[in-house]
């Protein structure tokens, strides 16, 4: 073969050896701190619902699907003093916390080791929530609805 193709294809070779270390350490950075992606503008993106929400259907794997009605907060996590409490091993034993603040509905992580996930974006700070939003905890998946 002549050197000049087994130098391109040295070079592809190497170019496809740091395109796909690129994506592995990409993969390694999400699953680790979650996607960012910025929430839709008003009047685009997934339609929420109108009204404020009055109850939660929790899915937990391999088990029926639980209603909870909201109050004035409500804690998810393992331990016995949550108003939910989940048999996901993925999830802390005091995970999050939904509470209402001015007629608005929030969720809000208890510094948990998974994180909590609202509609697929990880939840850094108190985060707004409306009818027909997903918050799920560990591997536990939690509706709200009106």
């Amino acid at each position: 073969m002549p050197p000049v193709v087994l130098t391109s294809l040295k070079w592809l070779f190497l170019a496809l050896l740091y395109l796909f270390i690129a994506r592995a350490v990409r993969v390694i950075h999400l699953d680790l701190v979650g996607t960012r992606a910025p929430r839709p503008a008003a009047g685009s993106g997934k339609r929420r619902h109108r009204g404020t929400p009055r109850t939660i259907l929790v899915r937990e794997p391999d088990q029926p699907a639980k209603p909870f009605p909201l109050r004035a907060e409500v804690v998810i996590g393992r331990e016995d003093s949550c108003q939910v409490v989940l048999q996901d091993t993925y999830c802390s034993q005091m995970h999050a916390r939904l509470f209402a603040r001015e007629g608005a509905w929030f969720v809000e992580d208890l510094g948990s080791t998974n994180g909590t996930y609202l509609n697929r974006m990880k939840v850094t700070g108190p985060s707004p929530i409306a009818d027909g939003d997903e918050v799920r905890v560990g591997k536990t998946l939690i509706e709200v609805r009106r």
